[in-house]
C-alpha cells in the first residue's frame, strides 16, 4: 500500500489559522471515511515565524517544505508587523517559499454559486460558469530582480527600484504549457497577458509563448492581451476566458504539486 503523502501545513497569521483549522478538518473527515489519509504536520509562517523565531521563515520550516509532497498556506501578516524592517516582514516568508520550491503556476478556478450570484455587482447573466487563471509566479522578475531597494539621492529625495528581468529559461515554459495542456477540458483557449505595448520584457514574454504554442500546441487558440485591457475584460465579460496566463505573481495556496500540472 503506497505510504500517505506528507502535507505541510503553514496557518501563517489573520485568517489563516481560522482557515486552515477547517482545512484540516476535511483531511480528517477523508482519513476516517477511509477516503484518502494524509501525514499533516505543522510550522510557523509570517508574523508568527517572526514572533517565535526573529525571523518570517525559518530554515528548518523551509527544510520541512522541501520535503512534503504539499504545502498548504494560509495567509501572513498584519498591522503588528508593518513597521518590521523590509527584509523581516511577514510577506518574506512566503517569497521565500515560491522562490526556493520553484513553483511556477498558480491555478485559480473562479466559480460564482447559484446562491451567490446576486451577491454579485455584476449582472447576473455575465457572471455564471466555471473559468480558470493561471499566473506564473516571478522568480527573477519584478520580486527578485536586481538591482533593487531604496537609496539617497544627492538633493535628498529617495529613489525605490524593483527591476523587472527576463531571460529566455526564465520564460519559464511551464506555466503556459500547464494552462495549454489543461486546455483541453474547457474550451482549448488560452489568453497571454502583458504590458508588450511598453515594456520590453513583455513584448519577449509574448514572443516566447507564441513559440511554445506554435511548437507544442498547435491546436491550441493562443490569444494576446494588454493587462489594464485584461482587468476590464475580466469585469465586462469573464466568459470569454478560458485559461490565463501571465507574467505576473499572486498570493494563493502554495502547492508544491503543481509542479506535476
Amino acid at each position: 500500500m503506497a505510504s500517505n503523502k506528507k502535507v505541510l501545513v503553514l496557518p501563517g497569521d489573520g485568517i489563516g489559522p481560522e482557515v486552515m483549522n477547517q482545512v484540516v478538518r476535511v483531511a480528517e473527515w477523508f482519513d476516517k471515511q477511509r477516503i484518502a489519509s494524509f501525514d499533516l504536520t505543522e510550522d510557523l509562517v509570517g508574523g508568527a515565524a517572526y514572533d517565535a523565531h526573529g525571523t518570517p521563515l525559518h530554515n528548518d520550516t523551509m527544510l520541512r517544505a522541501l520535503q512534503a509532497d504539499a504545502v498548504l498556506f494560509g495567509s501572513v501578516g498584519g498591522p503588528k508587523w508593518e513597521s518590521l524592517p523590509f527584509a523581516l516582514r511577514p510577506e518574506r516568508g512566503l517569497l521565500r517559499l515560491r522562490k526556493e520550491m520553484d513553483l511556477f503556476a498558480n491555478l485559480r478556478p473562479a466559480i460564482v454559486f447559484d446562491a451567490l450570484i446576486g451577491a454579485s455587482t455584476l449582472k447576473p447573466e455575465v457572471i455564471p460558469g466555471p473559468r480558470h487563471h493561471d499566473h506564473p509566479r516571478a522568480h527573477r522578475r519584478v520580486y527578485f530582480g536586481e538591482p533593487r531597494g531604496v537609496e539617497m539621492l544627492a538633493d535628498g529625495t529617495r529613489r525605490g527600484i524593483n527591476t523587472q528581468v527576463y531571460t529566455t529559461p526564465e520564460v519559464d515554459p511551464r506555466p503556459p504549457a500547464s494552462a495549454s495542456s489543461s486546455r483541453a477540458k474547457r474550451r482549448n483557449k488560452v489568453t497571454s497577458v502583458e504590458k508588450a505595448n511598453v515594456m520590453e520584457s513583455g513584448e519577449m514574454w509574448r514572443e516566447e509563448v507564441q513559440k511554445l504554442r506554435d511548437s507544442d500546441y498547435p491546436d491550441v487558440e493562443l490569444a494576446h492581451m494588454y493587462a489594464d485591457n485584461c482587468a476590464m475584460q475580466l469585469v465586462r465579460n469573464p466568459k470569454q476566458f478560458d485559461v490565463n496566463p501571465s507574467p505576473t505573481i499572486c498570493s494563493a495556496t502554495s502547492c508544491r504539486t503543481a509542479r506535476r500540472c
